[in-house]
């Protein structure tokens, strides 16, 4: 109940933030659009005036004089009424500051200055062009254009010089005129016009946001949290396992007629939907819970068919077996076999039927059967699969099928009749060395089509050399950036543990292949069988 009432006073702080922003933002730009608009005015005022005023200047002037005056330094009797006639102009005008010069490519040469004091700057002075805006339109000086008025903010304050060409009755210009008129009044009235709009603004937005704020909080937060209290109450009964179906259903003051009432309908739509869901899940995971238990059971069942005690013929030197199966799921579709048909001739299986899970385990379990009961008969390797792909031909409705391999060893001899039904290549050690693929002839896979021929081959084990059989799961594990692990690795992971027996081997493997995929998850079955042969029985000495 906090946290809803939370969320709705959250709603509620939200809704008041982005009106006080939008208030900003809206106030913000009322305010620079009437001060821009306002500095322009004032602005365009002051440079109509000082241009005016350079204007009157500069037709006083006589334009023939300048250079006069520049060659001969002389202030004659002309000179000094033209100076007078400015210096009157300027104390009429409120200037500030104004000149006469002559623009050159090495500065500016003084001809009058309206200064009174003693700083005034002599006849025929020649003056740097100023850093900024003056050296900026040098050409345009040079060339007697027109010079846009220039505003500055040094030693004299805020300045505005409006700069006019005085030319001859050609046209050719003899000078400019640079007049300089205050703006610190105008700053002024600029930033007390900034200040009035940024308060009346600011009290017009402070209204117009205590009102919507109200208004909001009256047409959108109180619904929201009525919705919100019901939505809460329904998860309370929800856990408390009491009827929740109406917690929502005729809620009171929702029908607004706007985006909160179609919110309402499709909340309470949603209350529908989640009790019968709850009451489906329910059944589900019930369901779920008994399919689980007898997968548990089948897995275990399923391990109960492998052979799973080793050493599993302790009395029998003349070779060590060890053997592992990892199924991707619950249950899986690999599996292998080791039995003696007798007392001269060790089979050894490993097959791997298509498909994972159930289908998978139940092909599997009548695939293992038939081929250990066909195998125990004495029939060659050939003639194991030839006749167990017959049997599963004849009732194979899901069209599954199975990989292969079988190999019957004769123990006193170290013969090993092998026969490949589309499985794996095994890989083979000979004593000394390092485990090799073996390619042998691969046949078509069981259940694959009736009629199948396959061919069997002998290899003969001297002591100490070794057989490892796997499935696809093995050279197929793949890690996080898709990558198979392939039979490159595990030849090299095998040779890798070169003294290691069976038993010790198989579990390394395994952690090669686990350090290869990494957080990847397993895809397939991973089963593997390793046979060493030592070599055949002592014989007994009778005395």
């Amino acid at each position: 109940m906090k946290e809803i009432s939370n969320v709705c006073r959250s709603l509620g702080a939200k809704a008041a933030l982005a009106i006080v922003l939008i208030a900003l933002i809206l106030g913000g730009t009322a305010v620079a659009f009437s001060y821009h608009t306002y500095k322009a005015s004032l602005e365009e005022q002051l440079i109509h005036t000082a241009t005016n005023v350079g204007q009157t200047m500069a037709a006083q002037v006589d334009p023939d004089s300048i250079d006069h005056y520049l060659e001969t330094g002389e202030r004659d009797a002309a000179y000094e009424e033209t100076l007078s006639q400015l210096r009157t102009i300027q104390k009429n005008n409120d200037i500030v500051y104004a000149v006469v010069t002559k623009p050159t490519e090495e500065g500016f040469y003084y001809i009058y200055d309206t200064d009174e004091s003693e700083d005034a700057i002599q006849l025929g002075h020649l003056g740097p062009y100023y850093e900024g805006a003056f050296l900026d339109h040098k050409a345009d000086f040079l060339a007697g254009g027109e010079i846009p008025p220039i505003i500055s903010n040094e030693e004299f304050g805020w300045l505005l010089s409006a700069l006019v060409p005085i030319k001859d009755a050609d046209g050719h210009m003899r000078g400019y005129v640079d007049v300089d008129m205050s703006m610190n009044e105008i700053i002024q009235m600029q930033r007390a016009f900034l200040l009035r709009s940024i308060v009346l603004l600011a009290a017009v937005s402070m209204v117009l946001v205590v009102l919507s704020i109200l208004a909001a909080r009256q047409v959108l937060v109180k619904p929201i949290d009525r919705l919100a209290e019901a939505t809460g109450s329904f998860v309370r009964r929800q856990q408390d396992g009491l009827p929740a179906e109406d917690a929502i259903m005729d809620l009171p003051g929702m029908e607004t007629g706007d985006e909160v009432e179609r919110l309402y309908r499709s909340i309470r739509q949603m209350e529908q939907d989640i009790c019968a869901y709850i009451d489906d899940i329910t059944a589900i995971t019930a369901e779920k819970e008994r399919i689980g238990a007898e997968l548990s059971v089948a897995t275990e069942i399923q391990s109960s068919m492998l052979p799973c005690i080793f050493p599993p013929y302790p009395d029998r030197p003349e070779f060590s077996i060890y053997a592992t199966m990892t199924p991707a799921k619950e249950v899986g579709g690999d599996f292998y076999d080791f039995f003696l048909v007798d007392d001269d001739h060790l089979a050894t299986i490993i097959a791997d039927v298509s498909g994972k899970g159930v289908p998978a385990a139940l092909f599997m379990v009548i695939a293992k059967v038939l081929l250990k009961n066909s195998a125990q008969t004495g029939r060659s390797p050939k003639e194991v699969l030839e006749e167990v792909n017959s049997q599963l031909c004849a009732n194979n409705p899901v069209d599954m099928f199975v990989t292969v391999w079988i190999g019957i060893l004769e123990l006193s001899t170290g013969k090993l009749i092998c026969a490949n039904a589309g499985h794996e290549y095994p890989a083979i050690r000979r004593a000394g060395g390092g485990y090799e693929l073996l390619k042998d002839k691969h046949g078509f896979v069981l259940a694959g089509m009736d009629g199948s021929r396959y061919r069997e081959y002998e290899l003969d084990l001297a002591p100490g050399d070794e057989i490892f059989v796997y499935t696809d799961g093995v050279a197929e594990a793949t890690d996080t950036h898709e990558e198979l692990f392939g039979t490159d690795r595990m030849i090299q992971a095998l040779n890798s543990h070169p003294d290691a027996a069976p038993e010790e081997l198989l579990p390394l493997m395994k952690a090669d292949i686990d350090a290869f995929v990494g957080k990847a998850p397993q895809f397939d079955d991973i089963t593997m069988l390793d046979l060493r042969y030592h070599g055949p029985k002592a014989p007994v000495d009778d005395q």
